[in-house]
């Protein structure tokens, strides 16, 4: 699903234009993007938590040039589903 079926889905469920419901998921992931960025975690019940980590550094190899590569530190994104939507997967 891209974002403009979601948009499409939530203005057929709930009878609102597509203009104000594109504007308020976009607002939603500007919002949940900002808090992740400053290492706030987003619980949104029943469906997950968005959060950071940080991958250690490692020592990666380049195969084709077989030689080795150091990976530094970085953060990444994750996403832990709810008991809830996991349950629903298994449906």
């Amino acid at each position: 699903m891209t974002k403009a079926n979601l948009v499409n889905e939530i203005a057929m469920q709930t009878g609102v234009d597509k203009a104000t419901i594109q504007a308020i998921v976009d607002a939603a992931m500007s919002n949940i993007k900002k808090s992740v960025a400053n290492d706030e975690p987003v619980f949104l019940r029943g469906f997950g938590t968005f959060n950071n980590k940080v991958r250690a550094e490692k020592l990666a190899r380049n195969i084709s040039k077989n030689t080795s590569v150091l990976v530094p530190a970085h953060k990444v994104v994750s996403f832990k589903a709810s008991p809830e939507f996991t349950l629903a997967l298994k449906k």
